[in-house]
């Protein structure tokens, strides 16, 4: 039994991991944050109340921690002041591993709203420049398959999230001459297993932690909706020059709702999401290797069409 932190533990993909760590019952689990103990958060795990800008304070509450696990939002976390104070205190402390807040892309290339991930990534690698200092792996998922279910719940945690690929409405939008490139889809299970069996994995952890459920063309992510959906997609493809303007001339956006954005927040990054992942995706930004798969052989991944398939199963 080894003791795990976990910054930002109230995240949704946080709590999904949370959950699946206390399933194998072998650990101890903290949840650091800047907000006061919150309801509903999974049972037996500790909570406390963490300053980031006092590094005695956080190093103390790491004290006998094996594992530090990251969620903290980049877009709350300017300049990645408060993960990179995390991994300053988790080297004070003695912390063996320690796993950033990633959670999704292989490269951030046309995504601004990731480059406190970039920043961080920087920071780990010129930690451990000369010799290694702490042991690390930037977890990848991809997309994660469980938003292509919005706005139905395909989880305890996360909620829904709208992307460029509307199922409830048969529509899409993509870049145009997109349609061959390639995107890794996961489920927040999946991702969520992955993570409770790398903190029990002897070897050493790999820098980079690919986990890759499954992987399909954005075409054919659209022909299996329009299978599974029982029409054809409405597909509007859009201008790489105006996506790069942070315009989208598109019948429809999707919205940004997700409890890490104010309503302000939202309205404001709705463009520039949107425009960043369709570029993204053409660049298979979101497209990730299979490191963990490799590590873990035995562990069968949930394929994309099953998944969806039972997702909108019945659905109006």
């Amino acid at each position: 039994m080894v003791k795990i932190a976990v910054a930002g533990g109230s995240g949704n993909i946080a709590q999904e991991v949370i959950d699946a760590i206390l399933a194998t019952k072998k650990h101890q689990i903290l949840i650091l944050s800047r907000k006061d103990a919150v309801d509903g958060v999974s049972p037996g795990t500790t909570w406390i109340k963490v300053n980031y800008e006092d590094p005695d304070q956080l190093t103390e509450a790491l004290q006998g921690v094996d594992t530090v696990l990251s969620f903290i939002v980049a877009h709350s976390d300017p300049g990645s002041v408060a993960q990179k104070k995390l991994i300053d205190a988790s080297v004070k402390a003695g912390v063996r591993r320690f796993a950033p807040s990633e959670w999704a892309s292989s490269t951030f290339e046309h995504m601004p709203f990731y480059a406190g991930k970039a920043d961080v990534r920087e920071y780990l690698e010129k930690l451990n420049k000369d010799k290694k200092v702490l042991e690390y792996s930037l977890f990848q998922p991809g997309l994660l398959i469980n938003y292509l279910t919005y706005p139905y719940k395909s989880t305890n945690h996360i909620k829904p999230i709208a992307t460029p690929f509307d199922f409830e409405n048969r529509r899409a939008l993509i870049l145009e001459g997109s349609e061959t490139s390639r995107i890794t889809l996961t489920t927040a299970q999946d991702l969520a297993n992955v993570v409770a069996r790398a903190v029990d994995y002897e070897g050493e952890w790999p820098l980079v932690g690919g986990v890759k459920g499954g992987e399909v063309t954005l075409g054919g992510l659209i022909a299996i909706g329009e299978q599974i959906r029982g029409g054809p997609f409405k597909v509007e493809r859009l201008n790489a020059d105006d996506l790069k303007a942070g315009v989208i001339k598109a019948s429809w956006k999707p919205p940004v709702v997700h409890p890490a954005f104010t309503p302000e927040q939202a309205d404001t990054f709705a463009s520039t999401i949107t425009s960043g992942l369709l570029l993204g995706f053409a660049v298979e930004a979101l497209n990730v290797s299979d490191e963990w798969n490799e590590l873990l052989p035995d562990y069968k991944f949930t394929g994309i069409e099953e998944f969806l398939g039972e997702a909108w199963r019945n659905k109006p």
